[in-house]
């Protein structure tokens, strides 16, 4: 294939959920816009999360994240009903709180919420159970903090209905056509080289996860993007063992409205290997079991991987790059990909735009010089 003579307004590189969020706002201005992915749609990452729409303790991450997340998850409502609408495909979005069990400092959280307006109460690791437990209800230590509006959505399920929404919009995916090669002179980006052909349009956006740097090239500059794997495991009960998203450290449970419970994650350093392990799965088994003693006895139905865009503190590049003017990044939201996107893609717009941000953008811009 050779899509040369078939220029467009942009070309978006990786078909992620920053990617497909990318193209959607684009395509809602009256853009025409063809996505290029190295895979399958959303397979590299954003299918593999587990869907929690908040930091996991937000008390531990810089402003430049939480900033991000907050504003991100006040668009999520209706930018799900909209997907809903327009799909037919349920991404399951629901305010389902998340509990936050010890060690943690209490004073410094609640200090937290309460200055940055999130809704905090004190709650009892029983209180996330589904079934009261049984010789606990007097015996009820409230040492956990319970977070009722965190949200969640079912990462598989909001991918399918925005590829289906980006398509209805005209937008183009073409997937199996991983970049090789970007071709930049004179400050401009004239075409890229693809595994399956040429590729040309007025403005590019990278949007490529972990590939990102590699996509890039020379045209990196100091981008501090690479792979950090996670895996994750799913168990099957009859209804939700929980009422809340239940975290603690960096375990958390995760239930879904059919019963479904979701148990990450490990973080690891081993480049672009996606391969899952026993000792993962161990790991995360013995730490899921002293939560929820319902899973002892247990084995889980399923176990993934994907491959997160790590970057220093969490904290995504967003805009357009330093020397080349029509190349544009979206990328490095490390574990929070899929509770930054909305907010990421409308910043980016903003700034191709001219329209007012809502905050100060400029720490997103500077990955180029860290």
């Amino acid at each position: 294939m050779n899509d040369k003579e078939m220029d467009q307004d942009f070309i978006v590189i990786g078909a992620g959920i920053i990617g497909l969020a990318t193209a959607e706002q684009l395509l809602l201005q009256g853009a025409t816009v063809t996505l290029l992915e190295r895979g399958e749609v959303g397979l590299e990452s954003s299918w593999a999360g587990g869907g929690i729409l908040s930091p996991l303790c937000p008390w531990d991450y810089p402003d430049e994240v939480t900033r991000l997340t907050n504003y991100s998850a006040s668009l999520f409502a209706s930018w799900m009903d909209g997907l809903h609408t327009a799909s037919g495909i349920d991404p399951e979005y629901e305010r389902s709180g998340m509990l936050v069990l010890p060690p943690f400092s209490t004073c410094d959280a609640q200090q937290w919420c309460t200055s940055h307006g999130v809704k905090v109460k004190r709650a009892s690791p029983y209180d996330a159970l589904s079934i009261p437990t049984a010789g606990k209800e007097t015996d009820r230590e409230c040492d956990a903090l319970l977070l009722p509006d965190v949200a969640q959505v079912r990462n598989p399920r909001l991918l399918r209905a925005l590829r289906k929404r980006v398509e209805l919009l005209g937008g183009r995916i073409v997937e199996q056509c991983a970049v090789t090669h970007i071709v930049a002179e004179n400050g401009q980006v004239s075409s890229i080289a693809t595994a399956c052909g040429t590729f040309s349009a007025e403005q590019y956006v990278v949007t490529a996860g972990a590939w990102s740097k590699q996509v890039l090239g020379q045209h990196a500059l100091s981008l501090d993007i690479k792979p950090a794997r996670g895996q994750m495991l799913l168990f099957r009960f009859s209804a939700a063992p929980l009422r809340f998203i239940l975290l603690k450290d960096d375990l958390y449970l995760i239930p879904r409205r059919d019963g479904c419970l979701l148990v990450g994650s490990t973080l690891e350093d081993v480049g672009f290997d996606k391969g899952i392990t026993a000792a993962a799965r161990d790991n995360l088994l013995k730490g899921a079991q002293e939560l929820l003693p319902a899973l002892s006895g247990m084995v889980p139905v399923q176990q993934w991987s994907g491959l997160r865009p790590a970057s220093p503190h969490n904290i995504p590049t967003i805009g357009r790059h330093p020397q080349i003017d029509n190349l544009y990044i979206n990328s490095g939201h490390f574990r929070y990909g899929v509770t930054m996107a909305p907010a990421s893609a409308k910043i980016l717009l903003n700034e191709m735009t001219g329209v007012a941000q809502p905050f100060d953008v400029s720490p997103y811009r500077s990955g180029w010089e860290a």
